[in-house]
């Protein structure tokens, strides 16, 4: 067997260290390679997981969250019922301890749903005018595009802005028509304290529409 010349040594060296640089790159190359992968899939999941904990809190703050209602006319139990988004006038009914024998349920939809502060009015079977609840006239603070406040639905705080009408008549109108709503804005005098003289500085400003 003879021996390699210096030159040819030198070119197997050469050829060797190549290889070797070459395995090197490539393992290099698989490992960066696989942690890329592996960074990547975990942001996925990370990502994955935020969504599944929003969507969870989400679910949980509509559960917990109520709106409430004000319910008057033919039920047992009027006045203010809490409900959850989405329940319909046959659920605020229920908690209202039931229709009355004597409640006109042809002139209510038992199936809407219902939104926090609204209105609901349960009319007396023959009742010829029922209060307007969901006019589209009518503001969120009771009054209408005239600027008329309606008696039958606006808040007490928007009665105290009547003239001589304090907190305490505001009371007693709220009261009033929970079980008698107003059919004519005359019928405000029926409100003990309220007589001509003081009906005469607000009838220019209230309507039952």
């Amino acid at each position: 067997m003879g021996y390699f010349t210096k030159k040819e040594q030198l070119v197997i060296i050469f050829l060797i260290l190549v290889i070797i640089i070459i395995s090197l790159l490539g393992f290099l190359k698989k490992n960066i390679l696989k942690s890329s992968t592996i960074g990547l899939d975990h942001s996925i999941s990370t990502e994955n997981l935020l969504m599944e904990i929003e969507d969870k809190l989400e679910d949980e703050d509509n559960e917990d969250s109520i709106i409430m209602v004000h319910i008057s006319g033919e039920v047992y139990k009027p006045g203010l019922v809490e409900l959850k988004p989405g329940q319909r006038v046959i659920d605020a009914v229920e908690l209202a301890g039931g229709l009355k024998k004597d409640a006109d349920i042809d002139k209510i939809n038992l199936a809407k749903k219902l939104v926090d502060e609204e209105k609901i009015y349960i009319p007396k079977i023959g009742e010829e005018e029922i209060p307007v609840e969901l006019n589209s006239e009518i503001s969120n603070d009771g009054s209408n595009s005239n600027g008329k406040i309606n008696i039958n639905i606006a808040p007490k705080e928007q009665l105290m802005t009547l003239p001589g009408i304090g907190e305490v008549l505001a009371g007693r109108i709220v009261e009033y028509r929970e079980n008698t709503p107003f059919k004519s804005i005359e019928d405000i005098k029926n409100v003990s304290g309220i007589g001509d003289k003081k009906f005469e500085g607000i009838k220019d400003l209230i309507t039952i529409r």
